[in-house]
């Protein structure tokens, strides 16, 4: 039997995931909910949403909830075991989910490297138009306003003389 996820949620006391859910052919909305065990303010959240995941238990229930989402879920809880607010759990978290273009990336370890590319990843095809949306345009072609002058490349002016 299928499960369609309405809505996932945290409570705080005691520590819990809350699922809404409908089975798929019926009408009847449930409530299921999944208590936290064994988790403190220094558990791996990402591990932890895993690891409920592919829970024998809730599997089938969280099968169409993402694995980023669960994974909020439990930083929200961490924060609230440190002793963050909800705001500043939440702040921390959206700075976590977002890659500043700032950032020089080659100075990275490959775990967080990885988590700013799958963040990206995401950020892509969140954005991505693909053939089936209604505002599609095939081929599109875009003049940039150029208020600079061009500078030239060392590079650039090299290869011109060889062709």
């Amino acid at each position: 039997m299928a499960y369609i996820a309405k809505k996932c949620g945290i409570r705080f006391h005691p520590p819990s995931i809350i699922l809404i859910y409908e089975e798929e052919n019926k009408d009847r909305v449930h409530q299921r909910i999944m208590p936290i065990r064994n988790f403190s303010k220094f558990s791996d959240c990402s591990r932890a949403a895993e690891q409920l995941k592919n829970n024998p238990r809730h599997k089938a229930y969280l099968q169409r909830v993402s694995l980023q989402q669960l994974q909020k879920l439990y930083c929200l809880l961490r924060g609230h075991l440190q002793g963050q607010s909800l705001a500043q759990s939440l702040e921390q978290i959206q700075k976590e989910q977002t890659v500043d273009p700032e950032e020089d990336l080659n100075k990275l370890d490959d775990k967080e490297l990885a988590k700013r590319k799958s963040i990206m990843d995401e950020l892509f095809e969140k954005n991505r138009k693909k053939k089936d949306d209604p505002d599609f345009i095939y081929n599109v072609e875009v003049e940039f306003p150029q208020d600079e002058q061009l500078e030239s490349c060392g590079w650039d002016a090299e290869s011109d003389n060889e062709f």
